[in-house]
């Protein structure tokens, strides 16, 4: 089973793909994490990167194809994925499209995250991510969250705010996927598997709605 997530920063999709990832199996593939294991892996597409990010370039996209392909080919890829990240155009949505294709795969869900942008700036300026682990909690649960750390058991989490995090910022993250993403919707809304998520709900009333689309594990 293939997954594609499409939505704003603070839509939820980190959090979704966790709970299938255990429920079905699926291995989540986001393209910064992808990039940071094969710079430090130092692969050839891992290298070709970093000269770009380096440099401050952008990234080609016949660069990132290229690091898909080599992670699409991996052996824990093979049960399913879910891809949150990329593609972020309509140029890059066609060139995953032909990638697809050529392996002999195809997208079985395409998941868009709807919210309203002041839900996106709440979520995203109360947001607080462990130095250490990277568990992610509300500002008004870190007080009460008391759990031990997933890297160091004997201590709690370390909670802080990520720079873009911050409320002056958020507003711009919302602008650039308006502007850059948001029209590969209906690039894909014409394709089969695609639901539009209505992602303002609780968590688990989202995870209900892609579990029911999904069907059994």
């Amino acid at each position: 089973m293939n997954i594609l997530f499409i939505g704003p920063p603070g839509s939820g999709k980190g959090t979704q793909s966790k709970r299938l990832q255990d429920r079905f199996g699926l291995v989540h593939l986001s393209t910064g994490d992808m990039f940071r294991e094969a710079i430090t892996r130092q692969t050839q597409v891992g290298m070709k990167a970093k000269g770009f990010m380096d440099r401050g370039e952008y990234v080609p996209d016949s660069v990132v194809i290229d690091l898909i392909r080599d992670r699409l080919s991996a052996p824990d890829c093979k049960q399913g994925f879910i891809l949150d990240g990329f593609p972020r155009t309509e140029p890059q949505a066609e060139a995953l499209d032909g990638l697809l294709a050529g392996m002999g795969m195809k997208l079985d869900a395409i998941f868009q995250f709807d919210v309203a942008k002041r839900v996106l700036v709440e979520r995203l300026s109360s947001r607080r991510v462990c130095r250490n682990c990277g568990s992610t909690v509300s500002q008004d649960q870190v007080e009460s969250v008391g759990a031990e750390c997933s890297k160091d058991s004997a201590k709690k989490c370390d909670f802080y705010q990520r720079s873009d995090d911050a409320p002056e910022v958020v507003g711009r993250r919302i602008e650039v996927y308006e502007n850059q993403t948001a029209p590969i919707v209906g690039f894909y809304s014409k394709k089969p598997g695609f639901l539009k998520v209505d992602a303002d709900q609780q968590p688990d009333a989202v995870y209900g709605i892609l579990e029911r689309a999904l069907g059994p594990a």
